[in-house]
């Protein structure tokens, strides 16, 4: 009996989803064994973020992140994952130049490595513009307000956006422009949950939060945070599911000592000559050579 096929998820998914009032789970992924045990898990969407650059990459930010390394990591994670819809996070610098140039970086994503959309931050008039002509394009587009890490130099740090009353008409705002400028999603990062809140209500595309709180119509978290496969500093938005960290500490630990104490390999681990004759004429060759 053939295996019953998975459909894969799609964006009229997506925002039938947010019209029952279904959440929609998402989470990022960078290589194949990952992107496996994400789709195993029903994720929804899988965000192959530019936040690869400090995760896997070992970057103080995520503005080094070239267009290379992206497909790279991207075309593995396609590979590993049938179900969700996956989306390629555009990097610093590949969308800055001119409307040509980030028309091609986008199309890269679909042609090269095979994601279904692309992710862009800011809401900017210009950044507006090249949104549209994405679009028109037929390259789908889900946008990014609140925090954006992409702009660490500009803010000078990490923190909550969207705390005073200019800036959190700024943010609603945004967030409408985008949705005009036709993205069919829009990630709310680190901003309080009434903020996101009154931005999910306000529009028609599904808001995915991180750092933003219940009230999302989609939660994201980056996989090694969630899953504990990082050992610093942690956001205050994370639950940490898992300790992956600890685990490989422990286990390397005890592979290194077994190895120094010879209890690795052990006979278990090991093969063996089934037949004594071989064995007999391999040591008497042995022997006539020396």
């Amino acid at each position: 009996m053939a295996e019953k096929k998975i459909p894969k998820i799609t964006i009229p998914y997506l925002h039938a989803k947010k019209k029952q009032g279904e959440k929609i789970v998402a989470l990022t992924a960078y290589d194949f064994p990952t992107a496996k045990i994400v789709d195993e898990a029903g994720i929804d969407l899988i965000l192959v973020g530019d936040s690869l650059g400090m995760v896997v990459l070992g970057y103080e930010n995520t503005i080094p992140v070239t267009m290379e390394e992206m497909i790279h990591h991207t075309k593995a994670v396609v590979r590993g994952a049938q179900r969700p819809l996956i989306v390629g996070d555009m990097p610093y610098f590949s969308f800055h130049m001119s409307v040509d140039e980030t028309v091609r970086n986008a199309s890269r994503f679909l042609k090269e490595a095979g994601t279904q959309a692309v992710k862009i931050e800011g809401a900017s008039k210009k950044r507006l513009k090249l949104i549209e002509t994405l679009v028109e394009a037929e390259i789908p587009v889900m946008g990014h307000v609140g925090l954006t890490p992409q702009s660490i130099y500009h803010l000078g740090q990490f923190k909550v956006k969207g705390k005073e009353i200019a800036e959190a008409k700024t943010i609603i705002q945004n967030a409408k422009d985008l949705e005009k400028a036709g993205v069919f999603s829009i990630v709310l990062e680190c901003i309080p949950m009434e903020l996101a809140r009154e931005v999910t209500h306000s529009l028609n595309v599904p808001s995915i939060g991180i750092g933003a709180g219940p009230y999302c119509d989609g939660q994201i978290l980056v996989f090694h945070d969630l899953v504990g496969y990082a050992n610093g500093y942690l956001p205050k938005f994370v639950k940490r599911y898992a300790d992956i960290h600890g685990g490989l500490n422990k286990a390397l630990t005890e592979y290194v000592e077994d190895v120094k104490n010879g209890k690795f390999p052990d006979d278990q681990h090991s093969y063996h000559l089934k037949k004594t004759e071989v064995l007999e004429q391999i040591i008497g060759e042995n022997k006539e050579r020396k």
